[in-house]
């Protein structure tokens, strides 16, 4: 007979993660077996949104790895074959604020949300709405990795996203070859990765996903309502990828894109900024994070600058003050200045 573990709310809480730098791992090897199927009830809940869970036998063999990396909280779940239910109850509870992008590494998954149901496959990526009822069931053990992304950076309206779920995204070509390999390996190393780069990471991948999503809705891109901002979000991240080349420009930019240079130029001015505003403002945040992390030690200004597409220390100077109001050595002073009060004894 199965087993099925609900939402309670007096049950005892789960043990402290194991944790390495930002990674947290939680087994439910950790605890008696009996207590296991309670305990992996717990771990859903407090890593991921409430579900009912159902198995087989009265234990459960599970693990999983969660991370966050700026905006993304990635979770890899390794698990015995079960079923579980995101219930209107279990919403009703309002923790369902991201939508789930998953990979299927291993095994099968058949999917239920939104009047469709599918069946994922070793590879395949799956939307899962948190604010609708979904069903998955998994026949077999399992390796799911679980990327929960804002939905507001989808760029994606409500009807939009019920188009999305419960539909397996095949990586046979196109963006979601591109997507599934990265997905997979960032979610194996994601605690590899310092702050900063981490931050840099997760914003590709989502604008990536984003992409993604607009291509699972079965029509060009460019043609959907709203086009100017998915073209925009592959711009910024074509971008974001080249900003240490310094010979980056919009005719570049536009080149890569296949539109026009002024047509590239009307993209930015709906958000009030130019191709070249943008680019160098985003050189100078990748500078000013690198300081940031690095003010500790001896520090090269043009060195940084050059690494961030910058053709000379006197030209990131002068955007640096522009930006900042400060030079950029004045700067590096008082965040130095800053970190010594902070770590004064009391």
């Amino acid at each position: 007979m199965p087993t099925v573990i609900g939402s309670t709310e007096n049950r005892r809480r789960c043990p402290a993660p194991v944790a390495s730098s930002r990674a947290r791992v939680l087994s439910t090897r950790s605890v008696p077996s009996r207590e296991s199927l309670a305990f992996w009830h717990d771990a859903v809940l407090a890593t991921l949104v409430g579900m009912d869970i159902a198995t087989e036998g009265r234990s459960y063999d599970a693990a999983l790895r969660t991370d966050r990396l700026g905006d993304l909280r990635i979770t890899t779940v390794e698990c015995d074959p079960g079923r579980v239910h995101r219930s209107p109850r279990l919403i009703a509870r309002g923790d369902g604020r991201d939508v789930f992008v998953a990979v299927q590494s291993t095994g099968r998954a058949q999917v239920e949300q939104d009047g469709r149901t599918t069946e994922l496959r070793a590879g395949d990526i799956g939307f899962f709405e948190t604010v609708r009822p979904f069903r998955t069931t998994f026949p077999e053990r399992f390796k799911l990795k679980i990327y929960a992304v804002p939905r507001a950076l989808l760029g994606r309206s409500e009807a939009e996203l019920r188009q999305l779920t419960a539909r397996a995204v095949r990586p046979s070509g196109g963006l979601p070859a591109l997507l599934v390999p990265l997905m997979e390996r960032l979610a194996d190393t994601s605690d590899a990765y310092a702050t900063p780069v981490a931050e840099r990471l997760a914003e590709g991948v989502i604008d990536l996903m984003a992409a993604t999503a607009a291509d699972g809705l079965e029509k060009d891109p460019a043609a959907l309502p709203g086009a100017d901002p998915v073209l925009r979000l592959r711009i910024k991240t074509f971008i974001r990828w080249h900003l240490s080349d310094p010979g980056l420009a919009p005719r570049a930019v536009a080149d890569a894109h296949g539109i026009s240079v002024r047509y590239l130029h009307r993209l930015f001015e709906a958000e009030s900024t130019t191709v070249c505003q943008w680019i160098c403002e985003q050189r100078l945040h990748e500078c000013r994070r690198e300081l940031t992390v690095r003010a500790a030690e001896s520090v090269s200004l043009g060195q940084v600058a050059r690494r961030w597409g910058f053709t000379s220390p006197a030209r990131f100077s002068r955007a640096f003050r522009r930006s900042y109001g400060l030079s950029p050595t004045d700067w590096l002073d008082r965040e130095r200045a800053r970190r010594a009060v902070g770590d004064a004894p009391c």
